[in-house]
């Protein structure tokens, strides 16, 4: 999950439309390609896209809905091993420009050489057939939770919480509400396979996006090549477990910032030691409690916090953005409409598993959070809309398998804060012997493509060569520039 309250560290992505159309055949077509829409960015101009029709319903195919899908060839075809599909995460996040953002990233030749790289918008985003809630402008903030400081302000976030379930299951879009899962998107990477007439395929999935991975590979094992899985998520998805593990998350994470600042002090004046920084943390954010600050308050101060830790590029803006809100001079800015990456978001992360309904529970979890995690827990711990959902999930939650093919690589940081440790020790032991876990001496959500050589040869060699690590291995922190 990547949305932020604080404005600069925020992106604005654009949704079009694409009905949805009836048939009476699932069988999935060799797709037909074309030039990509002008106003997707990031992908080169040597991409093509297409669509596929796929079954809203699985377990009653007629009615269906479309799947953008892109592709970039493979720069040799002497070397050509097959298709490698991508997903940046999310739930919720579009992927059809995410092989042109991997090679800004750095994604090496010879991947390039041996892959067709294939993106494709999720159901129910982007420009696949999309889902909307319909939210007003004052809700399109971010689905994170905000800070609750006690009972009454769990209650207050359940009003708003309830609110926006209802809004999505009576949005324009609500026939489509039960069927934006997981499992459904799984079954459309398999659809995608056949369209691309593939025997099988591989795969580079980022965050929710190695649950998505892990869930293809137990559907449909025999299908799967080559799987890498970055920054790991735990077996159950985007569940409440997940979500509340953003506060471990947070606290693995967080001290990488604070060495940062206080090394800093001279520039911005948060602190000469870590443990001053955290101090300086939870004086603004109590002050900013107390006192906004032209609109930016302290449930915003600290999601944007948060979401500043997913990279070190960030650390500057993070440490910029604290010393204005000590100065008491910044305001918050406004949010841009992000109202279908919510919506899809939200989809997916209620219907693929059920969460509790109780407002107590939620109220009881903050409370222990405030003692247990007190830098984010009250907020990881808060209640989302999934507490009042209309529909129960269509699909069982999937049950990791760790029967199959001995083709996946886990790579993963030791302090990632949207994906922690924790999680990915949890699909490690779920998936057995089908996978090799390298564990990177580096914070930040993404281990791949983040500035560890060690870490991104050993992806390069098992995507390429075939060569895994025998066993679980780690790669050491690689000094700064």
């Amino acid at each position: 999950m990547k949305i932020s309250a604080i404005a600069a560290v925020t992106v604005a992505i654009a949704i079009s439309v694409v009905p949805v159309r009836s048939a009476t055949s699932a069988a999935a077509e060799a797709l037909q390609w074309g030039p990509c829409p002008t106003d997707v960015a990031n992908l080169p101009p040597d991409a093509e896209c297409g669509t596929i029709e796929v079954p809203l319903n699985y377990h009653e195919p007629g009615t269906t809905i479309t799947v953008a899908v892109s592709r970039l060839r493979a720069t040799d075809p002497a070397l050509r091993r097959g298709v490698l599909l991508m997903n940046p995460g999310g739930p919720g996040d579009p992927g059809l420009d995410w092989p042109g953002r991997l090679i800004t990233r750095g994604l090496p030749a010879s991947v390039r050489a041996s892959y067709d790289l294939i993106g494709f918008d999720p159901r129910g985003i982007g420009r696949s057939t999309p889902v909307t809630c319909e939210l007003p402008p004052e809700l399109q903030t971010s689905n994170l939770p905000p800070y609750a400081r006690d009972a009454v302000d769990v209650a207050r976030q359940a009003a708003v919480a309830e609110q926006i379930a209802k809004l999505c299951a009576t949005s324009d879009t609500a026939a489509l509400l039960p069927y934006i899962n997981t499992v459904s998107t799984a079954k459309d990477m398999e659809q995608i396979r056949l369209a691309l007439g593939e025997e099988r395929i591989s795969f580079l999935g980022q965050s929710y996006g190695t649950y998505l991975a892990a869930v293809y590979a137990t559907l449909f094992p025999d299908r799967t090549d080559r799987f890498v899985l970055n920054s790991v998520s735990g077996t159950g998805g985007f569940d409440v477990t997940a979500a509340r593990r953003f506060a471990i998350g947070f606290e693995d994470r967080f001290p990488d910032f604070a060495a940062w600042a206080a090394r800093r002090n001279a520039t911005y004046r948060l602190g000469a030691t870590p443990a001053q920084v955290t101090a300086k943390y939870f004086e603004l954010a109590e002050r900013l409690d107390r006192s906004p600050i032209l609109g930016l308050d302290g449930a915003q101060f600290r999601t944007g916090t948060r979401t500043a830790l997913y990279s070190d590029e960030q650390f500057s803006l993070l440490a910029f953005t604290w010393m204005i809100a000590n100065q008491v001079t910044r305001s918050a800015a406004a949010q841009p409409n992000i109202e279908h990456l919510l919506a899809g978001q939200l989809h997916v992360a209620c219907n693929d598993s059920d969460w509790p309904e109780s407002v107590l529970d939620y109220q009881l979890s903050v409370a222990i959070s405030r003692i247990t995690h007190p830098m984010y827990g009250p907020a990881a711990a808060n209640i989302w809309p999934c507490a009042f959902w209309r529909e129960d999930p269509v699909d069982p939650p999937v049950r990791i398998s760790d029967q199959g093919l001995s083709n996946m690589l886990l790579v993963q940081n030791m302090r990632d804060p949207g994906t922690p440790l924790v999680g990915a020790l949890e699909m490690r032991r779920a998936l057995g012997d089908r996978a090799r876990m390298i564990v990177v001496d580096q914070g930040g959500h993404g281990a791949y493509l983040n500035g560890n050589t060690c870490a991104d040869n050993a992806v390069a060699r098992f995507l390429v060569d075939g060569q895994r690590p025998p066993q679980d291995t780690s790669c050491a922190k690689e000094p700064a520039e």
